[in-house]
């Protein structure tokens, strides 16, 4: 929490319903602002991902969709394994992020947080 600004956050609630769809457009934000430490965290945990559904021999029968098509009768052989994939680089992504990206000055968080009427 420390981490990401208000605004951050905000926008972080979209990049959740975009990635669980698989659409990575929602991290462009977050990488445009801090793209040396958010790009790397990204593409170390995809590379988790991608390496352990390829060693357990996952695979995907549709071109896209996210987490949602693993609603599909025998569209992901391999399901369990495949989803633990997604978890284990879901988690190296954010574990990357917490020691790559820098806490957010807190004079700046709480000059955005302060109602309008407590200024009056």
């Amino acid at each position: 929490k420390d981490r990401f600004t208000g605004e951050e956050r905000e926008a972080g609630k979209a990049a959740w319903v975009l990635g669980l769809a698989f659409i990575t457009e929602g991290a462009i934000p977050f990488a445009a602002e801090a793209p040396f430490r958010v790009i790397p965290s990204i593409m170390i945990g995809s590379g988790i991902t991608g390496a352990l559904s390829m060693l357990f021999q996952c695979q995907l029968r549709v071109p896209h969709g996210g987490v949602f098509v693993l609603l599909i009768p025998n569209v992901v052989t391999n399901l369990p394994l495949y989803a633990l994939s997604i978890v284990i680089g879901t988690l190296v992504t954010a574990g990357a992020l917490f020691i790559l990206k820098r806490p957010v000055a807190v004079e700046e968080e709480s000059v955005e947080e302060v109602p309008v009427a407590a200024v009056a």
